[in-house]
């Protein structure tokens, strides 16, 4: 039997990359690491499995470029929050603001990738690979805290550690709230609730 002309056998279909990692980063977002196949991603991709793994390695190489893509591109938010805004409680305040803005927008899944990709999951280094991501967060929360406490912005006593998870914690029920349903009205309303726990200098 011929071969179809311009579709020599064995000959991997050209594809374009960034849109190709973007359809896997939807399907990764809406349906988390495990529950998200080979044979899902070459579908949603649009490419043949010798394609996905020449351009992107394996399944877990694949994601940890997604999870870095989305981190640029839909979680800057907090990073940015951290770096522009003068204090650290205003820095709070806009990234929980953010986030009941950007886990609630239409036309993609809601909630936050890094908080929802595990679920489920029964590979460790996938686990723990999100795990640190999520401190990290935490992490720059607390430093940026403990500058504050310093520069005497926030009062001496302040817990930083417990304040910093406390924000941790909210940004992730949020994202688990949007998921479930909660409208970015009722996001935001948990703001200033959040924000009253916060000490005042």
């Amino acid at each position: 039997m011929a071969t179809a002309p311009g579709r020599g056998r064995g000959r991997p279909r050209s594809f374009d990359r960034a849109t190709a990692l973007e359809k896997a980063l939807m399907a990764f977002w809406e349906h988390g690491y495990e529950a998200t196949s080979v044979a899902d991603l070459t579908r949603v991709m649009d490419i043949g499995a010798p394609s996905l793994y020449a351009a992107f390695g394996d399944k877990r190489s694949l994601f940890e470029e997604v999870v870095a893509e989305y981190g640029s591109r839909y979680g800057s938010f907090t990073d940015r929050a951290l770096a522009e805004e003068p204090t650290a409680r205003a820095a709070v305040e806009r990234a929980l603001r953010q986030a009941a803005v950007e886990y609630t927008l239409p036309g993609r899944p809601h909630g936050c990738l890094v908080v929802h990709a595990a679920t489920n999951c029964s590979t460790p280094e996938v686990e723990q690979f999100l795990r640190d991501r999520r401190n990290a967060n935490i992490a720059a929360f607390e430093s940026r805290i403990r500058a504050d406490v310093a520069a005497g912005v926030l009062p001496a006593d302040t817990d930083a550690a417990a304040l910093a998870r406390h924000t941790g914690a909210m940004i992730q029920g949020m994202s688990q709230q949007a998921r479930d349903g909660a409208s970015r009205a009722e996001l935001e309303a948990l703001v200033e609730i959040a924000l009253s726990v916060w000490p005042r200098s």
